[in-house]
C-alpha cells in the first residue's frame, strides 16, 4: 500500500482519497482486516476509517464478519462488476476481434489486448486457442506492467511525465528470468522495445510462461494499448517469437489505422525478419 502521507500533491479531495485508498487495500489485502489493522496499513485516522468502511457497506462494497467483539472486513465483489461493464464496453475490445483470433489460431497460441491503468496492464480481450491447457489469461486481469511484453510494449512509447512516475513501481518477477535492475536497466530495456518494435518477457513474471507484444496508437499518436502472444517458453522460441512478433506489428499497425493514428504518427522501426 502506498504511502499517501508522503505524496506531494494534495488531493483535489482529501475524502475521496482516503475512500479510495481503504478499498484499494481492502482489495489488495491477502485477507480480512479489522478495522484497526485497516486504519493502521492506511494510515487514516480510526474514526474516519470506520466512517468509510461503513459506507462502503452500505453501497455493497464492503462486508464484514463478526467474531465476538472484533469485525473483520473484506471488498464484495459489486467493484469487480463495475470493471466487467467497463471491460465490456470498451470500443477497443471490438477493434481486432477476428484479426486477433486469426492469428491466434495461426500461431497455436492466445492473443491478448491490453491497456495500462495506473501501474498496471488490463486485459480487456482475449483469443484463445481451443486444447485442454489455457493460460490464466482473461477479460479483467490485472498485471504488473514491468513485468508483462503489454505493459512494456505501451511504457516504451509514453512522454517522460507519464512514464517517470511508474518507474518507482517496479514489481519484481518470481520466475527464473526475473530483472534484477532498477529504473536505469528498465529504462534500456525499453529504449530496445523501441528499437525493435516489440517487447518480450521470457520467464520474469513466472516460470515456463514467455510472452511477446507490440503497442497500437491513437487518433493523437499517444499509444493506447498493446496486443500480445503468451506462450510456453519452450514453444516461444527465438524463430517463433520472430514470427509472432511480425503478426503482431502488421496487426497493431491496422489497430492504429483504425483507431484513426495517422500514418505519420506511427512510430519507425526496424521490419521483424
Amino acid at each position: 500500500m502506498d504511502d499517501r502521507s508522503k505524496s506531494a500533491e494534495r488531493p483535489a479531495s482529501p475524502g475521496v482519497d482516503r475512500a479510495l485508498t481503504v478499498l484499494e487495500c481492502l482489495v489488495e489485502a491477502d485477507e480480512e482486516l479489522t478495522l484497526t489493522a485497516l486504519a493502521k496499513v492506511t494510515n487514516i485516522p480510526l474514526a474516519t476509517c470506520a466512517s468509510i468502511v461503513y459506507t462502503l457497506e452500505q453501497r455493497g462494497y464492503a462486508s464484514r464478519r463478526v467474531v465476538g467483539r472484533s469485525h473483520f472486513w473484506r471488498p464484495t465483489l459489486r467493484l469487480y462488476g463495475l470493471a466487467s461493464q467497463l471491460v465490456r464496453d470498451t470500443d477497443l475490445s471490438r477493434v481486432a476481434t477476428g484479426e486477433m483470433r486469426a492469428l491466434a489460431d495461426r500461431l497455436g497460441m492466445p492473443v491478448h489486448m491490453g491497456v495500462l491503468d495506473g501501474h498496471s496492464v488490463v486485459y480487456v480481450a482475449k483469443a484463445a486457442t481451443p486444447g485442454f491447457v489455457q493460460f490464466d489469461t482473461y477479460s479483467g486481469k490485472i498485471a504488473p506492467f514491468n513485468l508483462t511484453a503489454l505493459g512494456r510494449a505501451i511504457a516504451a512509447y509514453l512522454d517522460p511525465d507519464e512514464l517517470d512516475p511508474l518507474l518507482s513501481k517496479l514489481t519484481p518477477g518470481r520466475g527464473p528470468n526475473a530483472p534484477k535492475g532498477g529504473k536505469k536497466a528498465f529504462r534500456a530495456l525499453l529504449e530496445t522495445v523501441r528499437e525493435q518494435g516489440y517487447a518480450v518477457e521470457q520467464e520474469e513474471e513466472q516460470a515456463e510462461i514467455s510472452c511477446v507484444a507490440a503497442p497500437f496508437f491513437g487518433i493523437d499518436g499517444s499509444v493506447a494499448g498493446a496486443l500480445g502472444v503468451t506462450g510456453f517458453a519452450r514453444d516461444l522460441t527465438p524463430d517463433q517469437m520472430r514470427v509472432a512478433a511480425a503478426g503482431l506489428v502488421d496487426l497493431t499497425t491496422e489497430v492504429s489505422r483504425r483507431l484513426g493514428c495517422p500514418p505519420e504518427s506511427l512510430p519507425s522501426v526496424v521490419p521483424v525478419s
